[in-house]
């Protein structure tokens, strides 16, 4: 007889949309906002509700406090695919992960290529073909149960609207910028939540494919389909450096972590993944290490700055040491697919991996610990899942 098929863990789900994008609900942030905004919670009830919590014991990681907020699906062809906002639960007392979303937000025709999640749990915003919407989180109650989901916000982001798709959203680590960069080179950057314009540069890039803040929020790095990376100071709305590259290297993803004056850049060649030192005060290169011999997909630097995340063409995801940048962990097969998404928890304890094949899965993680660095990821560019010019929804390769 032949072996039989190991059954899937718990912590892999399948959810039927293509999947592109992953994060974190900050769930303590966003528990705050609703109750303050709650209006039809008199002064009485709020005693009594408040005396209820108090006697109620909280588990310290119960699975209701720990949501993935996820994003993806068909496009706008006839497959039948929907796309989608979904919303699962991990608890990590059994490391498991809802089989069915909790939540599910459709959006019609309109592809969430891209995703980010306000830091301070005020809502998504997602990036479609053609403009960027932004997404309110809701609280349902029924009867005993607060049920968690996502409808359209009254708040419109005119300034994103008819800008062509977006490729890359992110936040500063305090919630007050915005920065979204083009599939048409364009860098824009925000004052949060009033989007007053801070910096609009229309040829940052030929094509800008990802963007991060330090965490200060003093400087943002951005990367470009095939050209180098460029530092921006936020203050004074300028580019104040250049990270260029050396032989082959195609830059595809940035990442700053806390490991003192350095910056990491994560590369992908054709011989595989390296990753690039960069000292952040001078912005110099400091030194390259070659990591994989596979091309990468996706990339991410854990909060506390100890470990590199890699998602692997092939399905399989990497754990790397941020200080000697040894592989530590290779998660074999951890999809079927292109991983296209990474994204570790808060708390650096877990990390969310998504996939073109309609899966996430969370691993845990051991034990890490803190440390300032940038992460740059490249790779192959016929393989480029992180920028729409090269791979779309329908797997035709565009020029």
């Amino acid at each position: 007889m032949g072996k039989s098929r190991e059954a899937d863990p718990q912590s892999l789900q399948k959810y039927g949309v293509p999947l592109y994008s992953a994060a974190w609900l900050p769930y303590k942030e966003l528990r705050s906002n609703l109750q303050s905004h709650d209006d039809h919670v008199d002064s009485s009830k709020q005693q009594e509700q408040q005396q209820e919590e108090e006697e109620t014991p909280k588990p310290s990681a119960s699975s209701h406090e720990h949501y993935v907020v996820l994003a993806g699906g068909g496009g706008e062809g006839s497959s039948g695919i929907p796309n989608a906002v979904l919303l699962s639960c991990f608890d990590f007392s059994s490391n498991s992960l809802s089989s069915q979303p909790v939540a599910k937000l459709g959006l019609g025709s309109q592809l969430p290529y891209r995703m980010v999640v306000h830091p301070g749990g005020d809502g998504v915003i997602c990036a479609f073909p053609s403009s960027c919407r932004f997404f309110d989180w809701d609280e349902v109650k029924d009867n005993e149960d607060h049920k968690l989901g996502l409808k359209p916000s009254k708040k419109v982001l005119t300034q994103l609207e008819d800008v062509g798709q977006q490729l890359a959203l992110a936040f500063n680590s305090d919630s007050s910028v915005l920065a979204v960069g083009g599939e048409d080179g364009n860098l824009r950057v925000f004052k949060w939540p009033g989007m007053e314009i801070i910096l609009n540069e229309t040829q940052a890039h030929a094509s800008l494919k990802d963007l991060c803040f330090s965490p200060d929020g003093k400087f943002l790095v951005s990367m470009g389909q095939r050209d180098l990376g460029r530092v921006w100071d936020v203050t004074s709305s300028t580019a104040v450096a250049s990270l260029p590259k050396e032989n082959d290297e195609i830059f595809a993803s940035c990442r700053f972590s806390q490991r003192s004056d350095q910056a990491q850049i994560s590369c992908y060649i054709d011989k595989g993944a390296s990753i690039v030192t960069w000292n952040t005060s001078s912005w110099k290169r400091v030194s390259s290490k070659h990591v994989a011999r596979e091309p990468v997909s996706s990339f991410n630097v854990s909060p506390d700055g100890k470990l590199l995340a890699m998602g692997m063409t092939q399905g399989d995801v990497l754990l790397v040491n941020s200080t000697n940048l040894r592989v530590q962990t290779i998660i074999r097969k951890a999809h079927l697919g292109i991983v296209t998404a990474l994204a570790f928890s808060h708390d650096s304890r877990a990390l969310v991996s998504a996939s073109m094949d309609s899966s996430a899965r969370v691993t845990l993680i051991e034990d890490n610990k803190s440390g300032m660095y940038i992460a740059i990821q490249i790779f192959r560019p016929v393989i480029d899942v992180s920028a729409m010019v090269g791979y779309r929804p329908d797997n035709s390769i565009t020029d």
